[in-house]
């Protein structure tokens, strides 16, 4: 059964081209769209285009298709071509004309931006919890380990002391700063389209606000054809959401297999979550962190994708669209998954507290050393100079002592200011 059904059927390799993956990708929207019915039939039964019965008949339908899918056990049929046609067949089979009326002042155009404004909302929370649970696991381990010093490096040369605690302290940061472009796409999806029809408006009198409450958007998307040019813009902005937490995640996994390298040999797990060689007895591989970069590494090209797919389209639906849903779907699955599995890695990290007592890391503290010269009244300049010379002379020998005291150094790490910063950036997507 197809909604725009004119006493014909298309031939079925152009059925088969035209639906692609989309039956199966819509049973993520399946209870979406049974809320965005169920607002819709109120605000026609509101402006007298269904009676009150017939709106208890069609919300009573409509609750049971919802228990339906959330025990597992709704399909989408073979010949039906998408969620909307098979919730309104259901209800056709099941009530007869009355199940028809669902759809008045209503086209797919606008039911299917509803259900993925609903679903990417939901899906954005998901993902800012996913990042709430790994941000608390870096918090905790950068004061488990603030006192414990590390190599830092520029130019992947030995530079200046670090710590774990920065380090952890670090990434938590960073994902307060991608929580920011969240909280921005999920603004740009918490916009209700519902009434606008094919994008042009309904000659109904719809009340789109009523819909707007009860859907629980912030507010509409008031222009129409707006309303429409926000398929596509909306997924772009998630995408990008997707791509900065990605970028965090890539980077940390990176450090991990680096660290994890006896070369460096900074950081451990437990054997059993690591994995081995065919051939060699004694690799233990950080598979999971490299599968994590190479995951996230793919999901930074998100936006891009989706810019593409959206470049050249004239203004209105265009069938391309469809294939939105190929790109975003498994895209906030997969960094959710990504997100989950370094919370549970770094449970089980292991930190080598006795990193720089390696006589490799002595030049780590020279500019300790400059500084601690120039704080005794000795110029700058004069100071570079002869530390510079000692290190050329091969008679530099470092005190190995840290003093950071400024905010957000070594000794004072502001975990409670980015804490702060974190939480009110989440409270403005989870309230």
């Amino acid at each position: 059964m197809k909604l725009w059904s004119k006493g014909f059927e298309p031939d079925k390799l152009i059925e088969e081209f035209t639906v692609g993956q989309d039956r199966e990708l819509d049973l993520r929207l399946a209870r979406y769209d049974v809320q965005g019915s169920m607002a819709h039939i109120r605000m026609l039964e509101s402006i007298g285009l269904l009676t009150a019965d017939e709106l208890d008949v069609l919300l009573k339908a409509l609750a049971e298709i919802a228990d339906q899918i959330e025990k597992g056990d709704f399909t989408i049929e073979p010949g039906v071509e998408d969620v909307h046609s098979q919730v309104e067949f259901l209800l056709t089979e099941r009530l007869g004309d009355i199940g028809k009326k669902i759809h008045s002042g209503r086209s797919r155009n606008d039911q299917v931006l509803v259900d993925l404004k609903l679903f990417m909302r939901d899906e954005l929370r998901h993902l800012a919890q996913a990042m709430e649970r790994l941000f608390t696991r870096l918090q905790t381990l950068s004061e488990q380990y603030k006192d414990v010093l590390m190599p830092g490096y520029t130019h992947l040369q030995v530079a200046m002391p670090s710590s774990f605690g920065l380090w952890f302290g670090a990434y938590a940061e960073s994902l307060a700063d991608d929580l920011r472009i969240v909280a921005a796409a999920y603004d740009t999806a918490n916009q209700n389209p519902l009434g606008s029809a094919a994008g042009y408006g309904s000659s109904f009198p719809l009340d789109r606000e009523m819909t707007t409450r009860l859907l629980g958007f912030a507010t509409l998307h008031y222009n129409v054809v707006a309303a429409q040019m926000s398929r596509g813009k909306t997924e772009r902005a998630v995408g990008m959401a997707i791509s900065a937490v990605a970028s965090t995640l890539a980077h940390l996994a990176m450090d991990v297999c680096m660290w994890m390298c006896q070369n460096f040999g900074f950081v451990s797990f437990p054997d059993e979550l690591t994995t081995g060689s065919s051939i060699m007895p004694h690799k233990k591989n950080p598979d999971v962190f490299e599968i994590m970069r190479g995951k996230c590494n793919r999901l930074q090209s998100v936006p891009n994708e989706i810019a593409l797919l959206t470049a050249n389209l004239p203004l209105g639906y265009n069938r391309d669209l469809q294939l939105l849903k190929d790109i975003t779907f498994p895209a906030t699955t997969t960094l959710i998954e990504c997100l989950d599995m370094a919370d549970f890695m770094l449970q089980h990290i292991r930190v080598n507290p006795d990193i720089i007592s390696d006589p490799r890391y002595d030049y780590l503290f020279t500019v300790e050393e400059v500084n601690r010269l120039v704080l005794a009244g000795m110029p700058f300049r004069e100071a570079y100079k002869k530390v510079g010379l000692e290190v050329q002379n091969g008679t530099y020998r470092p005190l190995r002592a840290v003093s950071h005291t400024h905010i957000g150094s070594i000794s004072n790490l502001a975990t409670e200011r980015i804490a702060e910063k974190f939480h009110t950036i989440l409270k403005q997507i989870l309230d």
